[in-house]
Parts: C-alpha cells; structure tokens; sequence
C-alpha cells in the first residue's frame, strides 16, 4: 500500500499541465492566480509557520483513536506530536492552496472535516467571513488543536465521530461555500461526505479532496465523484483535488502541476 501514492505520482506527473497549456481561460485565470496567491502571500502568515516549527520540536506522545482508514506512516496508534506534524499535516504550499481556493468563495460558511493539529485551521480561518466549523474525532489531537487555533474567535472545532456530527450540523445549515474533506481516508466515507453535502453547495461553493491519490479507494472516490453531475470543473493537484459548480461551465478536468 505505501508503494501505491508513489505509483501515482509518476503517473501524475507525466500527465501534468502547466499554465501555457490551458485553454480555458476560466482555469487559465484561477491556475495563475493561485500560482501569484502563493508567491504574493508566503511571507504574510510567519505566525502560523512559527506554529508548525514548534510542534515539529514537540516530542510528546499521544494517543490517536482513528476512526478511519489508519495511517501509512504509523504502526501503532500512540504517536509523536512531531511526527504527527511531519507525515499527517499539509505542506505551506497546500495550506496556501486551500486558502487562496476558499478566498475564491463567499466564505461565509467554511467545514474542514479533519481538524488534525489546527495548521489548516488557521490558514482557513484568516479568509474566514463567517464561520470555520473544523471537525475531529481523535479527542487527544482535538486538545492540542483547540490552543493552536484559539485565538480565531470565527472558528468552532466540533469533536466526535465526523460520520455522526456532520449530518447533524449539515441540517442547520441552507448552503455551504467551501468544504476541505481530509478525514476517514476511505471509499465509502468519503462518498459519504459530499453525497450528504451536494444539497447544500451553490454555484460559487468549492470543495477540496485531500490525498485523493493515497490508496485504490480514495482514487474511485475521487473518479466518482468529479464525473457526477452538479461538478463542472476539476483540477487535480496530486495531493489534492478541487471540485468547482458553475453551472454555465461545460465539464472540464485537469492535472495540473503544483
């Protein structure tokens, strides 16, 4: 299993496009001003990497009750914070990527479903208008993540079991903007997730996948859902994949580089 996101990225990468190739000029636009979102707005956020420096030297252990699909990098539920840090949270570049992506929606209601340490947290909730509602079922990390992000009054972390929480708080809710799905890394939860949500999204809402490329199961979720119907344009980033509604669009795809 761990040979299989390396598999995929050879594939990936072959198939990759850059700016130069895109010829919509919607994509060609959002493609760039992701790439000038991240080199304007890198040195803007020293705070939240300081952050992420000091939980990458944090040596203590916890314990992680995972209620998904497990971890390719750890055997044994108990876990370094660092490690943790190193293997389990995004990259800057990511961080930024799903911020710029949810800058490009209302914003007005943001879900993170796998709140992890809270870096992700932070970079959402700076672009936040209204409310960051960030879910997370290991109550351990819940602890560590509520201080990092405590100082964001727009966020509300929700801890539980997200297969019971979210269809709960999907029914207080008439629309979603932005959705970051990175929990239960599994075919049928994450089939799940935006089966329950496809009600609740708009034109301008977009939805992000994480790690879509990480197991067979996470890549036929993928597959399935960015061929149904309500999604008109998907980018795949490797790492990630991002789902667009407008619905004047005729369907698009692309891999792009990143």
């Amino acid at each position: 299993m761990k040979f299989f996101p390396f598999l995929q990225y050879i594939r990936y990468f072959l198939q990759q496009e850059d700016r130069h190739s895109l010829q919509s000029p919607l994509v060609y636009n959002i493609y760039q001003g992701l790439k000038n979102y991240r080199n304007e707005t890198s040195p803007h956020f020293s705070e939240i990497e300081n952050l992420r420096q000091r939980l990458l030297r944090d040596q203590r252990v916890i314990t992680i009750n995972d209620l998904g699909a497990g971890s390719l990098q750890f055997g044994s539920n108990k876990r370094k914070v660092a490690d943790i840090t190193r293997y389990s949270c995004s990259s800057k570049k990511y961080s930024l990527l799903y911020q710029y992506f949810c800058s490009l929606t209302p914003a007005t209601t943001v879900v993170e479903l796998g709140t992890c340490l809270g870096i992700n947290s932070c970079y959402l909730a700076e672009v936040t208008q209204g409310c960051l509602y960030t879910f997370e079922g290991a109550e351990e990390l819940v602890q560590i993540a509520r201080k990092n992000i405590g100082e964001y009054k727009n966020t509300q972390l929700i801890l539980g079991d997200i297969s019971k929480t979210f269809p709960i708080f999907l029914q207080d809710q008439t629309t979603v903007d932005f959705v970051f799905i990175d929990a239960n890394h599994t075919y049928e939860h994450t089939l799940s997730y935006f089966n329950q949500l496809k009600e609740k999204l708009h034109a301008n809402s977009v939805v992000i996948i994480g790690d879509i490329h990480w197991s067979k199961g996470m890549e036929k979720a993928w597959e399935e859902i960015r061929q149904m119907e309500e999604v008109r344009l998907s980018l795949d980033f490797f790492e990630c994949g991002v789902l667009l509604f407008k619905e004047n669009l005729v369907r698009q795809h692309y891999i792009l580089a990143y």
